[in-house]
């Protein structure tokens, strides 16, 4: 079994890559769920649902998020009749929230309704969220505590940010089956996620560094910053916050001690022997996720250096 540690966007497009070089079913994606907040009286699952749909091929690939075609009708109705209207919400992503909300208002726990959603919509891969409690992401700004996705969206990252804090992380648990998956995986990899925000919530948890630790499987990463850039998201002011390198070096910083190897992009291949200096195997190629092909790749040479690292 393949273990994905999964943040939205970009450990998605990762995913669709790495359904290509190995079977789907030999592969579980651990999802934050950092970013899940409350809106509408709905309880929203970003990264969840980003790597569901995308597995499913129901997404907006030109956004990376919402369902493709979708329509806003009901939103329209939400923000005429006062509701706020920050937070964009298609049609049929309001489906997925409301069944939600309806199956944890009955009783079910976050893990199941994440099997639920991935058997319905044909999804192969084993998706689990990183716990059944709620630990939201809050960034310390400029403007005050606020949500992550109040700060990304609403704010559209523009206050100063001066730490992160990951709520009731302490007293949270990792959701059914995480840590087995970490112990009985194959390898490990840490899709191209933000380092801050959407991998760590994951290895916040009690118990998942430690498992990762112990874990006899290759822990490998790709690096999200390429050229000294974020590919997508805020990567570059949180990490700032934490005092970590914008570089790819910095997200081996960020990571210290857990990495058996590292993927990073062509642009950045200078940084190899600072990076090796850590005791990290590297692996440069092209990161950029432009289509199937560069996915597959990327997949294909991460699964090759974690069998460079350590037999599997």
């Amino acid at each position: 079994m393949i273990l994905v540690l999964a943040g939205g966007v970009g450990a998605a497009r990762f995913l669709e890559g790495l359904v290509q070089v190995v079977p789907p079913a030999s592969i579980t994606a651990v999802v934050n769920t950092g970013d899940d907040m409350q809106l509408h009286g709905l309880h929203i699952a970003p990264d969840l649902d980003i790597v569901t749909c995308t597995l499913a091929d129901l997404i907006d690939q030109g956004q990376g998020w919402g369902i493709r075609g979708d329509t806003d009708a009901c939103l329209s109705w939400l923000i005429k009749l006062g509701g706020p209207g920050w937070f964009k919400l298609g049609d049929r992503d309001l489906a997925l929230h409301i069944r939600r909300t309806d199956l944890l208002r009955s009783g079910h726990t976050l893990s199941q309704v994440a099997e639920e959603f991935r058997r319905v919509l044909g999804v192969a891969v084993r998706i689990l969220p990183m716990s059944d409690d709620p630990v939201p992401t809050h960034i310390l700004t400029d403007q005050g505590e606020m949500h992550f996705e109040e700060y990304l969206v609403q704010h559209r990252a523009a206050p100063q940010v001066h730490g992160v804090r990951f709520v009731g992380v302490e007293a949270a648990t990792p959701a059914p089956g995480v840590l087995e998956a970490i112990a009985t995986a194959e390898a490990i990899l840490i899709a191209p996620s933000n380092p801050v925000v959407s991998v760590g919530p994951i290895l916040a948890l009690p118990g998942v560094r430690e498992a990762l630790l112990a874990s006899p499987a290759p822990v490998v990463t790709v690096s999200p910053i390429v050229g000294g850039a974020a590919i997508k998201g805020p990567a570059v002011p949180l990490m700032r916050a934490l005092d970590l390198e914008i570089s790819a070096f910095g997200v081996a910083q960020a990571y210290a001690g857990l990495l058996d190897g590292m993927v990073i992009d062509q642009v950045d291949a200078d940084l190899s022997s600072l990076i090796a200096a850590l005791g990290i195997r590297v692996a440069i190629t092209d990161t950029i996720m432009r289509g199937p092909e560069e996915k597959a790749n990327l997949a294909r040479v991460s699964l090759e250096l974690a069998r460079g690292c350590r037999i599997l």
